[in-house]
């Protein structure tokens, strides 16, 4: 069984160690590192995208399975859902180039791992776990 990517365990450790005051602001970074959708998922039509209705706000996001087994992960949140956006810049900066078994390897209490159960929502930290949990899904329909 592989570990989750090098890059997302460097995360978890920052956020579960940073005092609390400072995880908000982090957080908000963390939101910033959401690329833009490909043209091919632009336009507004989220088609082939997945929504995850456990969000408070509308969330969508699609994983990619290449023939190398590297997942490519696509996500979109409006602007104005800063945590949810921090959710997405996380996975997307954590697995960047992972692997599906690193993707799959990635533990189900992630965000809780992160300490940010103490400093948001338990609904958004559901939101997080949801969105993980779908990612996890398309990319074993797709092996």
């Amino acid at each position: 069984m592989s570990e989750m990517p090098d890059k997302l365990a460097e995360i978890v450790e920052e956020l579960a160690s940073a005092p609390r005051d400072v995880v908000l602001e982090m957080l908000l970074e963390f939101s910033d590192a959401v690329a833009p959708l490909p043209p091919s998922l632009a336009g507004g039509g989220h088609e082939g995208m997945e929504q995850v209705p456990e969000c408070q706000t509308a969330f969508f996001l699609r994983a990619e399975v290449g023939a190398d087994r590297v997942v490519t992960a696509h996500f979109d949140a409006p602007p104005e859902a800063p945590t949810t956006r921090a959710f997405a810049g996380i996975l997307a900066e954590g697995l960047a180039g992972a692997t599906v078994d690193e993707v799959l390897a990635v533990p189900d209490d992630l965000y809780v791992r992160m300490g940010l159960a103490s400093v948001i929502s338990p609904l958004r930290v559901r939101g997080g776990n949801a969105i993980l949990a779908r990612l996890k899904r398309q990319v074993r329909e797709q092996i």
